[in-house]
């Protein structure tokens, strides 16, 4: 499965207001593993950028005068991003500013160049309701190292954020340790010989730490979005006599 990582800067908030794409960053990531393909560029607005947008991502026109326009450079992004899964952090903004610069150009909308389209920033408030749930919280959320983040960046945002989709949706493959195992390894267990379990000591556990495994797993179904491995082996197991 191929996914990208895509991030914006912008002049501003609003498209229908005349604000443009600056910047643009994709990452390529096929199987959850990052390529090492990837698309940047920036590009001169033809307008000036309001002075927020500028304390955000630190980019003025000045800094973009004699550029490419988006329009000169989105034949390249559009033959990168073609038929992959896009994933944004709040999706529905950097969308609404490409739709609108495919529009000036006279092109279709994102629609018709993603397979489909991630909004991070959703899937985070939909494990983490009520909390913070931006970029930078989510970095911290999952110990992804944002120091380099004094200002925004469509290319360091979009490195981020590949790290911070990666952990809000692993799985627990890891946890398939029989499937993992190389086949010397089990066959050199085997050759050691049967375990005498008669000799080993049983210690069974408390109604608090049985409460506490459960509380435990019940959580960790939540963030898997109802993918724990150990409830779902629980649940297909044959009620005690």
């Amino acid at each position: 499965m191929r996914h990208l990582i895509l991030d914006t800067e912008t002049t501003g908030l609003d498209p229908k207001q005349g604000h443009r794409i600056i910047e643009v960053a994709v990452l390529e990531l096929v199987d959850r593993r990052p390529t090492g393909r990837h698309l940047h560029f920036r590009c001169d607005p033809e307008r000036e950028i309001d002075a927020g947008a500028t304390e955000v991502h630190g980019i003025t026109w000045d800094d973009l005068r004699g550029q490419p326009t988006f329009g000169a450079q989105v034949q390249a992004f559009v033959e990168f991003a073609r038929g992959a899964e896009w994933v944004i952090h709040n999706a529905p903004f950097d969308v609404a500013f490409l739709d609108a610069e495919f529009e000036r150009i006279g092109l279709p909308t994102c629609a018709s160049v993603a397979e489909r389209v991630t909004d991070t920033l959703a899937l985070a408030r939909e494990l983490f309701p009520g909390k913070r749930n931006s970029l930078d919280a989510l970095c911290e959320r999952y110990g992804v190292d944002n120091t380099r983040r004094t200002l925004h960046g469509a290319l360091l945002d979009a490195e981020l954020l590949s790290e911070v989709w990666l952990a809000l949706t692993r799985g627990q493959e890891s946890l398939a340790i029989d499937r993992a195992t190389p086949a010397p390894a089990r066959a050199a267990a085997r050759e050691a010989g049967a375990i005498d379990v008669s000799r080993l000591a049983v210690t069974l556990v408390s109604a608090e730490e049985r409460a506490a495994h459960e509380a435990y797993l019940a959580a960790l179904d939540r963030e898997t979005r109802g993918h724990c491995i150990w409830l779902a082996l629980a649940r297909a197991e044959p009620a005690a006599a």
